[in-house]
């Protein structure tokens, strides 16, 4: 045991900015690659994956803490700010990118770029980070439930108006949207101050349920991709591309939300949270409902920018995080806040 202490601690150390569950999304899509699922198999994870995604939104409406949203709303400069970020500053910097590249990369890749500009913030990294910044993290989890709670109506009826040609979304869609993210979430959060209890208990379990419906999903998504002949339409340059535009959008973002914050004169606290909430994507909401939202060969390519993102977004911003601690004096609520965080 001390061995295997002593090697986990060792690995942790080494390799502490490499997140296990992007560990897994990469294998996911390299077992949709290798063995992508074929005729009836294919369908039959499409339909698990409807499933799947239901479950999903009904655990997020279980665990996430709508009184939290409520109370934090005193803090509305701050909330109306990261909202601005997620919903207005970075749709329309996706539409400059798909203007710019549109030339040169795929429209199913054009399009996963402006889908993953029109997603809520990260819930769980964004608290996280800003708590190991010594950020203000009860403003963190406010903002990050409202933003999710804003992301299940506002990012669909961005990707009808700016995506409405390659999304597909009609009046079918709109139904699944209600049967498999709206209802689901909704009776998850009448449910939250009956079970939340229990959902804080066992947040484990939920958390492997949470992220093997997402990785279903993946595989479903992007073996089909495949089967239907990715690798003859994307180019490995315009991959390269593509995540070269994602780590460009990321330090835009982290900029402008940085300095943004500052010259409106909120606390180096409040600019903490600001800075991470509105430069974070939210990979857990984005991949369940691309399945929804896009159809066929198109959703698989669409999630590459989603979780290429994702992963920068955890190396990048857990420098940064550690980056600030080090200049800064703790908050005394942080670590109470954070470990809040683990079950969100």
């Amino acid at each position: 045991m001390g061995i295997l202490g002593i090697g986990a601690a060792s690995v942790s150390r080494r390799f502490g900015w490499l997140d296990p569950f992007v560990v897994l999304l990469l294998l996911t899509l390299v077992a949709a690659a290798v063995f992508p699922p074929q005729g009836e198999l294919g369908s039959v994870l499409a339909a698990a994956g409807g499933i799947a995604v239901a479950v999903q939104f009904f655990i997020s409406g279980l665990r996430l803490s709508t009184s939290a949203a409520v109370q934090g709303f005193k803090a509305w400069r701050l909330h109306l700010v990261i909202a601005a970020a997620s919903f207005v500053f970075f749709p329309l910097m996706g539409l400059g990118v798909a203007a710019a590249s549109s030339w040169y990369l795929t429209h199913e890749l054009v399009a996963g770029l402006l889908f993953l500009t029109m997603l809520p913030t990260a819930v769980q990294t964004a608290i996280t980070f800003t708590g190991i910044g010594r950020g203000n993290t009860a403003a963190a989890v406010c903002a990050a439930s409202i933003s999710n709670l804003l992301g299940i109506v506002v990012t669909p009826l961005l990707v009808a108006l700016a995506l409405g040609s390659y999304s597909g979304m009609n009046l079918a869609s709109a139904v699944k949207i209600v049967l498999q993210i709206v209802l689901p979430f909704v009776l998850g959060q009448l449910l939250n101050r009956r079970l939340g209890g229990w959902a804080a208990r066992h947040a484990l379990p939920l958390k492997i349920v949470d992220r093997g419906a997402i990785l279903l999903v993946v595989y479903a998504a992007f073996g089909a991709a495949v089967a239907n002949g990715l690798w003859q339409k994307l180019p490995p340059a315009q991959l390269a591309v593509t995540a070269g535009i994602c780590a460009l959008m990321l330090a835009v973002a982290l900029t402008v939300t940085s300095l943004a914050s500052r010259k409106m004169g909120f606390a180096r606290a409040d600019s903490t949270a600001i800075m991470f909430c509105g430069s974070e994507k939210s990979l857990a909401t984005g991949l369940p409902l691309s399945a929804i939202l896009f159809h066929g060969p198109l959703a698989g390519v669409v999630i590459l920018p989603v979780i290429m993102y994702h992963a920068m977004q955890l190396v990048v911003c857990a420098a940064i995080a550690r980056r600030v601690a080090r200049r800064r004096a703790p908050d005394p609520g942080t670590s109470a806040v954070r470990e809040a965080a683990e079950v969100s």
